[in-house]
């Protein structure tokens, strides 16, 4: 493609060469180069591409985006100075790719909890009703029913256009993914063109990164700032932080709840850990999903499938067969008569939500011993909010490893300890092997009790010292119950 159909809708600041040349590719990993590419010098959270763009011209790149031209540079090289490289990276692909996400309806999900869920059921209710579509999460990419590893909730501009444009090459008519907030402030969902967005909540997370939480809802915010006047953004009005997000978006503004007059209004009926009957607007529904975290979470799914022109009774019966995402309250029932749930839970908030949905249907009868753990190398500050929530709302809890990355297991279980008093700590073991902790919980657990093993769901590894272990929660409970039987 030439150099100038790629840049038209740049606004370059400057451009020095010729913008006729024929471009082979775009990286903005100079270790990527080819020759005939075109390198985007992206300012990266832990490097700045300025600095490789030496590397990329000696690899073959025949023209740089960047932020400032140097002074003494290569005449043979086109040179196209930009205001924001990250956000030109976006819009180049999207040409380079012939502007996939016009092709088909994209709908991002962002929040707290919940992303992964409503993205994936989504896409099943999609499919369900016929139509090809795609999916871009956290625990697996499909197009239509081809299955793509996922390495991050929201992939890198390069993958993630790509994704997409595969998408629209296989005639998907629609595509669901979920958006982080790390993805948002670094622009990797710049050039993608949504016809929606939904918001779920806010709660604190990802403080490593955003310092503050403040930062962390200008970040989730900016989506739905930039949402165009056709697309649509639908928001919990019950989440303090629902509003916020439509205050400056021109798209057309719905709204869902279980507690206030909106667009999308819901009431459960009943609950028990095979699902939950509820209303979603004034109709009833008996859905394979348990807790109020997921009755708003199908709310949201239905007013997206509403919004995208989807029949509300068909849309009815398909969430009715739907069934929970890998990982996100996952149920296994003992042989021994007690039940263990896997949960990705891994902040406070995510953490009372499942033990909350776990109250709901236990309603008194029985005790909840909770395995969890911290991840290293994240928000120290969300430590021993958990294990407070933790012992808060259960009988018994047993503090344990998670992807404990580079600090030392034993350290982040101490922080996790800070923020218990003598009554909590009375009822908490610190066993630091996680399969040790599960197995202790299925001993401790009896007829009528609940394990909740909460942090890592549908991972398959554990993250120590650079190095991704095999480790699968529900692998354990499973060989425990096996020899059981």
């Amino acid at each position: 493609m030439e150099l100038a159909a790629l840049i038209r809708n740049l606004h370059p600041k400057r451009i020095v060469g010729d913008e006729t040349i024929p471009v082979t590719g775009i990286q903005s990993d100079s270790r990527k180069v080819e020759g005939g590419f075109l390198f985007v010098a992206v300012r990266g959270v832990t490097a700045d591409g300025h600095h490789f763009i030496e590397s990329a011209i000696e690899k073959g790149a025949m023209a740089i985006v960047c932020e400032r031209i140097p002074d003494q540079h290569h005449s043979d090289v086109v040179w196209v100075e930009v205001e924001d490289s990250a956000l030109a990276l976006g819009i180049l692909l999207d040409a380079w790719y012939d502007h996939p996400s016009a092709r088909l309806k994209l709908v991002g999900v962002t929040g707290t909890n919940g992303k992964t869920t409503i993205a994936t059921l989504l896409y099943k209710l999609f499919r369900e009703a016929g139509y090809k579509a795609g999916l871009i999460s956290t625990v697996c990419n499909y197009i239509n029913d081809e299955t793509f590893p996922a390495t991050h909730t929201t992939p890198d501009p390069i993958t993630l256009h790509a994704l997409i444009a595969q998408m629209a090459d296989a005639g998907c008519e629609y595509a669901f993914m979920e958006v982080s907030s790390h993805a948002i402030d670094q622009r990797r969902i710049s050039g993608l063109l949504f016809a929606g967005g939904i918001f779920t909540n806010l709660t604190r997370d990802h403080l490593d990164y955003h310092q503050t939480v403040s930062n962390y809802l200008k970040a989730k915010k900016k989506f739905f700032d930039d949402l165009p006047a056709s697309a649509f953004a639908i928001t919990n009005v019950d989440d303090k932080s629902g509003l916020v997000m439509l205050q400056n978006t021109v798209a057309r503004r719905y709204t869902y709840s279980l507690q206030t007059l909106a667009d999308f209004k819901g009431k459960i009926l009943e609950s028990h850990f095979e699902g939950t009957e509820m209303t979603i607007n004034e109709r009833e529904v008996n859905v394979h999903f348990v807790g109020r975290f997921n009755a708003y979470n199908l709310l949201a799914v239905y007013g997206a499938a509403f919004l995208l022109g989807q029949d509300a009774y068909e849309t009815l019966v398909i969430l009715s067969r739907l069934r929970p995402v890998s990982g996100r309250f996952e149920t296994f029932h003992s042989p021994s008569g007690y039940t263990a749930i896997v949960d990705y839970a891994h902040s406070p908030d995510a953490l009372t939500n499942v033990l909350n949905g776990i109250q709901e249907v236990m309603n008194g009868n029985g005790r909840i011993i909770t395995v969890v753990g911290a991840g290293g190398n994240r928000d120290k500050g969300k430590r021993p909010l958990m294990a407070q929530e933790a012992c808060r709302l259960s009988d018994q809890v047993i503090l344990t490893s998670d992807n404990p990355r580079f600090e030392e297991p034993d350290d982040i279980i101490r922080d996790m300890m800070a923020g218990l008093n003598k009554s909590d700590l009375e009822r908490t073991l610190c066993i630091t092997d996680r399969a040790q902790a599960i197995k202790t919980a299925t001993l401790l657990a009896q007829k009528g009790d609940v394990i909740l093993i909460a942090g890592k769901g549908h991972e398959d590894y554990q993250d120590v010292k650079g190095v991704k272990h095999h480790f699968d929660d529900r692998e354990i409970v499973r060989n425990i119950f096996a020899t059981q039987s």
